[in-house]
């Protein structure tokens, strides 16, 4: 695997790769059909560029494009001359001190097997922090939650049905609130600005929510999406144009309701076990791949399924497209909502519910979507003060998700006016001041041997590059922590993130004793982040019940 790391290097080629994914093909000639690769189906060139005509040739014979590099013979002796990489295939030749590379794309087919096979892309996991915007006509009523059309007129809650009657004209429909969708203080670039100031590396926007809005011109949507009604703009492109131009370090990524409430084309496959299509080729579908073409989203976050199953919504066969061909393919991701029973077993990352935190380590990434208000998605006009989460909470959330190998994905609930409401944006900025000081225990990092400690709640690990990090969720009383989860070594050394200056510690009968600095010399506030290196996990430990 090193050899052929440096081989690719050389060949100046940004490629990622698991050691399990690599195979060997037969012989090279076997490369010119497609049915000769093993594991492989169907092969598409890649493009790449072409240095040189005569070598170009000799790949297309193979059914290949090639590059061509001057390498040294040193480097030529380390190569392996054949690879099938996840799903893209090479063939090298080593020739008179030059090295000829010809390659070709294997294609995933629709079906799950086949799409689970893909790797995760790295940015993904390296990301851990995103933020979800919930943005609709739903945000113009502003009350109980996101759905709030279903409540009112399918559940007939009585809530929402006496907030009706007092608030509005008895003929008053759901799509009069529409025009009221006014984005006036809309401002993409500010909005950038504050997922900046977040410290997160994706952000996912509501293109359209159950209700069937949709927040781009949609041309399957007419009348019924932002450009045509409402705030008379495309917010999901202006959106992602600010994002690209402000902040380009984050993944922009959008998320879209494979069902709609109301919609008489979905209510009519329902009634007959969704045994027809029409709501899916002529409405879902369509704007899928609208989405994808227009808006290049790095996140497809799907939702709504409605106990229909992945054959109803066409789910696999969109998704094959999705990593085969679309112009995303190489970086997108895609969350578990693509039909009934797909949650929590098919994607790129599961969500398996909402709120999804299970507190241990997991054998797939995974996404811990979470609202700052405790109990809507969208803005609530109502809500008051105790509704939303401390920044205390927002950064527990963080730490136990992170330190289980998750991503965690914060939902903010904007105005109908276009703003995101202050003490969501309050939030949103303390933790991007807390990442400021901690993040290189977040970002990139990997989960460590022990998810939680032994003997103090509240402390979470994670490790990169050789060093352990805690997560102290508490400052400990006395300035004094035990872990009951590492063993220090000679070559131990542990600091604080936010403190200059090494912290003192000593082995004790319960585990490794460490000695805080003053609180008012630390850099630091919430939760507080200790570095360490040169220390090993305790094996046989007892895992304290986490609140």
């Amino acid at each position: 695997m090193a050899m052929y790391a440096l081989a690719m290097t050389v060949l100046q080629r940004q490629i990622k790769y698991e050691a399990t994914n690599v195979k060997q093909v037969a012989h090279a000639d076997d490369l010119t059909g497609a049915g000769k690769v093993e594991d492989i189906a169907h092969l598409n060139s890649v493009p790449v560029a072409l240095s040189d005509a005569n070598h170009a040739v000799v790949c297309k014979k193979r059914g290949f494009v090639s590059i061509r590099h001057e390498i040294s013979d040193l480097t030529a002796k380390m190569l392996q001359d054949r690879h099938v990489l996840g799903r893209e295939v090479y063939w090298m030749n080593w020739d008179d001190g030059e090295l000829s590379v010809c390659a070709v794309r294997a294609e995933y087919q629709p079906n799950w097997a086949s799409l689970d096979s893909r790797p995760l892309p790295s940015w993904y996991d390296e990301a851990k922090v995103g933020i979800f915007l919930h943005w609709g006509v739903f945000s113009v009523p502003s009350f109980g939650s996101e759905w709030f059309w279903e409540f009112w007129q399918g559940d007939k809650n009585q809530a929402y049905v006496n907030f009706m009657k007092n608030n509005y004209r008895p003929d008053f429909t759901y799509q009069d609130f529409a025009r009221d969708f006014t984005a006036e203080f809309y401002d993409p670039e500010e909005w950038a600005r504050i997922l900046d100031a977040s410290g997160a590396r994706y952000v996912v926007l509501t293109s359209k929510h159950h209700e069937g809005f949709t927040l781009w011109p949609s041309k399957g949507s007419w009348g019924w999406n932002a450009m045509d009604v409402g705030p008379k703009r495309d917010l999901v492109g202006d959106l992602a144009a600010a994002v690209r131009s402000k902040a380009p370090h984050i993944h922009f990524g959008l998320y879209h309701s494979l069902f709609e409430w109301f919609n008489p084309l979905f209510l009519q496959d329902k009634e007959i076990s969704f045994q027809t299509h029409e709501f899916v080729t002529r409405k879902t579908m369509p704007e899928l791949y609208e989405l994808v073409n227009n808006y290049h989203p790095e996140v497809v976050w799907s939702d709504g399924a409605a106990d229909a199953a992945d054959w109803y919504w066409n789910s696999t066969v969109f998704l094959a497209w999705l990593f085969n061909e679309s112009p995303v393919k190489d970086t997108v991701v895609v969350n578990d909502r693509w039909g009934l029973g797909t949650s929590c077993h098919h994607g790129s990352f599961y969500t398996c519910k909402d709120r999804y935190n299970p507190g241990v380590l997991q054998p797939h990434k995974w996404e811990n979507c979470m609202t700052l208000d405790k109990r809507s998605w969208g803005y609530r006009r109502n809500a008051p003060v105790t509704d939303y989460l401390t920044i205390n909470v927002v950064i527990s959330e963080l730490a136990s998700t992170i330190s289980c190998g998750g991503n965690i994905l914060i939902n903010a609930g904007p105005t109908h006016d276009g703003r995101i409401p202050a003490i969501m944006e309050e939030r949103l900025r303390q933790l991007g001041w807390w990442l400021g000081v901690n993040g290189q225990a977040v970002y990139e990092s990997k989960p460590w041997t022990h998810q939680n400690d032994s003997l103090t709640p509240g402390v979470w690990y994670t490790q990169k590059e050789g060093t352990v990090y805690g997560i102290v969720l508490t400052w400990p009383p006395g300035d004094v922590l035990v872990l009951g989860s590492v063993l220090p070594t000679p070559s131990t050394h542990i600091s604080m993130l936010g403190y200059q200056g090494a912290l003192q510690f000593k082995p004790v009968k319960s585990g490794l004793q460490v000695a805080f600095p003053s609180m008012s010399e630390v850099d630091g506030k919430w939760a507080w982040v200790l570095s360490m290196q040169g220390v090993q996990p305790v094996t046989n430990r007892i895992i304290p019940d986490e609140e």
